[in-house]
């Protein structure tokens, strides 16, 4: 039962065992679902979810599965076309007269004639009593003014509906999606390493000291105070620019701006390139010519301790890569991608690459030969919560 819908699970990122799977089934049997769609979404949710960064991997897979199992004489494409041009949400004058105030009984009952005029609706409806439509007295539809009945679409006309399909309103809990600014600064957090090894001043106060100090005087306050820690984290960011790139550039520029406020980095440096590390690093994201600085100056100015985020898709053809003649934009000073970035990571051991196209597995996919060689050189994560998470540990355990 229900065998499909365990794969789209799958497929959708769910970590499900056999024996949950089973639990789910057994559960079923015993009627604990009700026959109802919302208690069998919340049994789902309670087997086969073990956190909440999972909610939106279960939603995503309800609305795959459910969404394609449609009635002959019904289009639900077409009953969400009529629902988003219909009414605005009305005015709600009197909130009390659309308190929810049906039984569970009831609520099953309104269940069941949802799925009656789903089998009889043909044409789209605005007002009325009866229809799937917009605005009007039924139990179903949007913007209508029966509490506890069925809202389709995004948005629920008086909040009050016992079901919302669709809403995928767990989407920020997940820890594989994108990141946003907030989650790159919680990140960066990770990276402050902090050393008292500096001459300066005693101006901060030793908290353990003065307790031991005001002790030995027998209660009497004694202040005591310690050298200030200073973050000695040396950070250097190399963004690919252009190409391949401009979708993920608002993703990159929320990167950019994390690292810049914040304020926990003894120094950070920002330099650009395009598809790969060349001769040149740009100083900006055009990648102008002339507008950059020796790669090999670098390597003479800029310390091997700095901790090295590189950040593209690693796309780029194989010729490209592999051809000391291969860089297209710029100059190579007869040296090919692949050999830059060989010497680039035994200058920068604490080097790690976060892409926002990763793939997994490469095996079959020979026309990403760019990027399977270059994660045998650089340790490369995906651009998510959790592989930016995972970088910075892989950074801080090569502490040196």
């Amino acid at each position: 039962m229900f065998t499909p819908f365990f794969y789209i699970l799958k497929s959708n990122g769910l970590d499900i065992s056999t024996t949950e799977w089973l639990t789910l089934m057994e559960a079923l049997d015993k009627g604990l679902a009700h026959s109802n769609f919302t208690d069998f979404y919340y049994l789902c949710r309670t087997v086969l979810v073990k956190n909440e960064g999972d909610y939106d991997k279960l939603d995503s897979a309800f609305l795959e599965y459910f969404k394609n199992i449609k009635e002959e004489k019904l289009n639900i494409d077409k009953i969400d076309q009529w629902l988003h041009k219909g009414a605005e949400p009305p005015k709600v004058t009197n909130p009390e007269l659309y308190k929810d105030t049906r039984t569970k009984k009831e609520a099953t009952e309104v269940h069941r004639m949802f799925r009656e005029r789903l089998g009889e609706q043909h044409t789209e409806h605005n007002g009325g009593n009866y229809w799937i439509g917009t605005g009007g007295g039924s139990e179903f539809g949007k913007y209508g003014r029966v509490p506890g009945g069925i809202q389709l679409g995004d948005h629920s006309g008086m909040k009050t509906a016992f079901a919302v399909l669709g809403e995928r309103q767990y989407q920020d809990f997940r820890r594989d999606k994108k990141l946003t600014m907030r989650q790159f600064q919680v990140a960066f957090r990770e990276l402050r390493q902090y050393s008292r090894k500096l001459d300066l001043p005693k101006t901060e106060l030793d908290v353990d000291g003065t307790i031991d100090s005001t002790c030995n005087q027998g209660g009497y306050l004694k202040l005591e105070f310690q050298q200030p820690r200073k973050n000695t984290v040396k950070l250097m960011l190399l963004f690919d620019s252009g190409g391949s790139m401009y979708p993920h550039m608002e993703l990159c520029n929320e990167l950019f701006q994390s690292v810049n406020k914040a304020n926990h980095f003894k120094d950070v440096k920002t330099f650009y390139f395009h598809n790969c590390i060349y001769a040149k690093l740009y100083k900006t994201p055009e990648c102008i010519s002339g507008d950059w600085i020796d790669t090999t100056w670098a390597f003479k100015n800029y310390d091997k301790d700095y901790k090295v985020i590189i950040i593209g898709d690693a796309g780029m053809a194989e010729e490209e890569y592999y051809d000391k003649n291969g860089n297209y934009s710029g100059p190579n000073d007869g040296l090919s991608g692949h050999e830059w970035m060989q010497l680039f990571k035994k200058k920068y051991p604490n080097t790690i690459w976060l892409n926002p196209r990763y793939h997994g597995d490469l095996a079959s996919m020979y026309w990403m030969e760019s990027e399977r060689a270059i994660k045998e050189i650089v340790d490369m994560y995906p651009l998510t919560v959790d592989g930016l998470k995972a970088g910075i540990k892989k950074l801080m355990s090569d502490k040196k």
